[in-house]
């Protein structure tokens, strides 16, 4: 295992080099100097070893020939072919240039989303209301073997899982921001304009330790399932995560972020992924306390925290309430939630039906790019149905080339469901966000 992680890493360079030919069709700009990545506060920050910049590589524009052209009225017959070599020879300087400097990109935090390229597709402006737009796209590609207990017959499929493309932008004073996301990803479920948007919105900073959403957003329903999908230990999220969360909603909401305590309090549309208009509203609401929020993790970061979302959607009533409890220190890192659900409104649609379930995971920092990770996780679909509950063994490895900008990973998961056969799933992914 150890050989095949060393023998990826080294052949970054190639790739890199391919990546940055499709970069530089639509790159803005060409920055100078290292790239904070904190468009907001989902981002890492990245740092990388700076390179000391070929003048001859800077100082000349891309496409400009070495020429001049009272040389090129003069000798017509050789102008051209050296006009052309010149500036392939450049582009070719340019994209070692960019991979060379990708490649030496050191991504350490893991916790948050990060991007390959964000210094490349990010454009400033010295007019106008906006600051800056950075262009970037995440893609998740899977491989599921799934084996069944019964019989033993094996499925296997291979599929893009997660297609996202983002334009984020921050206004002049940098207290205001705006996200648009788009899906393109094929989805049978939903006509294919209805889940095009995901996030759609704008946010001021302006109150401070305050964050003020309008718009169409992913609401702070459960820990896990108002996280990203980038940050994700899993390939898959838990059972309660995508079951009553990881859903987006029209409305406005208010996010706090102090030492001891942050929370999420949002009102909303119930009508998910504009599915319809305004079928009802809805409240969302979380707050995590952290007791150890001033000792600089000396003794490591303990979150508790809780939350309800409540609401009613075409004359039915529904109401969830989850609690949490998390813990890292160092390397470690561990962290259970349970939920219970009289009627839900999140990722697996509306529902009327009494369901419940948690999950407990633990993951181990071998070193600062392999990780060991493992779960268990509980969901009974209906309280009312006896021996009906569905388990999921899950043990996995990732592998942090890049931060989450560039991950691998492996999965194995053991479903034990109480009413239909056991079976396995093995997935072997790759994350990139550029």
């Amino acid at each position: 295992m150890r050989k095949f992680f060393m023998i990826l890493y080294f052949r970054m360079k190639n790739f890199l080099s391919a990546l940055v030919l499709i970069i530089l069709t639509f790159s803005p700009t060409f920055a100078e100097e290292t790239i904070v990545l904190d468009v907001d506060e989902d981002y890492a920050t990245a740092s990388k070893d700076v390179l000391v910049p070929d003048p001859a590589v800077l100082e000349t524009p891309l496409f400009e020939s070495e020429v001049e052209k009272s040389d090129v009225q003069e000798i017509p017959d050789i102008s051209k072919p050296q006009s052309i070599e010149t500036e392939n020879t450049k582009i070719i300087d340019r994209i070692k240039y960019i991979a060379d400097d990708v490649y030496k990109l050191q991504i350490e935090n893991t916790r948050v989303p990060a991007s390959l390229f964000k210094e490349y597709t990010t454009q400033h402006f010295e007019k106008g209301p906006l600051d800056n737009i950075h262009y970037w796209a995440g893609f998740k590609i899977d491989n599921t073997t799934n084996i069944s207990g019964s019989d033993g017959n094996a499925t296997n499929v291979l599929k893009m899982s997660l297609i996202n493309v983002f334009i984020d932008g921050t206004f002049k004073g940098g207290k205001e921001n705006f996200r648009i996301m788009l899906d393109p990803s094929p989805n049978p479920a939903e006509p294919f304009m209805q889940h095009l948007f995901q996030d759609l919105y704008i946010d001021t900073k302006r109150i401070p330790h305050h964050r003020i959403l309008v718009g169409n957003s992913r609401p702070g329903v459960g820990y896990e399932g108002a996280g990203s999908a980038y940050t994700l230990p899993f390939a898959a999220r838990s059972q309660i995560s995508r079951n009553f969360g990881t859903i987006r909603k029209l409305g406005v909401r208010v996010m706090g972020n102090y030492s001891l305590l942050d929370y999420d309090l949002g009102g909303y549309s119930s009508g998910t992924n504009f599915s319809s208009f305004f079928p009802g509203i809805e409240f969302d609401g979380w707050v995590n306390f952290k007791p150890l929020g001033k000792t600089n993790e000396k003794y490591g970061k303990l979150t508790l925290g809780g939350g309800i979302t409540a609401g009613q959607r075409d004359s039915e009533s529904f109401n969830v309430v989850g609690a949490y409890i998390g813990y890292r220190y160092k390397r470690f890192w561990t962290k259970a939630e349970f939920a219970n659900a009289d009627g839900s409104n999140g990722g697996s649609g509306f529902t009327t039906k009494h369901r419940q379930g948690w999950y407990v995971t633990a993951g181990y920092k071998l070193t600062k790019k392999l990780e060991l990770v493992a779960r268990y996780d509980e969901f009974d679909p209906d309280k009312n149905i006896k021996n009906n509950n569905r388990r999921e063994y899950s043990a996995g490895v990732n592998y942090y080339i890049k931060g989450q900008a560039l991950r691998v990973l492996l999965n194995y998961v053991f479903c034990q469901n109480q009413s239909t056969a056991d079976s396995h799933r093995i997935v072997v992914g790759l994350q990139i966000m550029l």
